[in-house]
């Protein structure tokens, strides 16, 4: 399989509407609109930075993933999410290679394209997340 590139790098945060002011006062950033995630108990906002999204990833219950890690971990980088021509094609790659993956088959993201997350025991530690083009 070949990573095409990075798609975003998502950061869990406590207050998307503050961390945007920052983005946006300190490094002259333009954020999007914020979008809520209901299904995953989300709300997100992104920033572009030279092709590379910045996913702002807040929970809005406590029982969400993200709560549970920024509760574990404080705020900081979530995922890294790569963009892959097919995740189909992906996801069946990675159960041959003996990846475990977060979900058993890929699911729609918020921005409606197809995606997957690996468990981090079987990346290095690193929540990845394969996002079809």
């Amino acid at each position: 399989m070949k990573l095409d590139k990075i798609e975003h790098i998502g950061i869990a945060v406590k207050d998307i509407s503050e961390v945007s002011r920052f983005y946006k006062d300190v490094f002259d950033c333009q954020i999007s609109e914020e979008m809520n995630v209901p299904d995953r108990k989300l709300r997100i906002a992104f920033t572009d930075i030279s092709g590379v999204k910045l996913e702002f990833v807040m929970p809005t219950d406590k029982e969400s993933v993200v709560a549970k890690f920024i509760d574990k971990r404080g705020e900081g980088i979530h995922h890294v999410c790569f963009e892959v021509d097919d995740v189909e094609k992906a996801t069946a790659e990675l159960k041959d290679k003996g990846v475990e993956l977060v979900d058993d088959k890929p699911r729609l993201g918020a921005e409606g394209k197809k995606i997957i997350f690996l468990k981090p025991k079987s990346t290095h530690g690193v929540l990845i997340e394969l996002k079809e083009r």
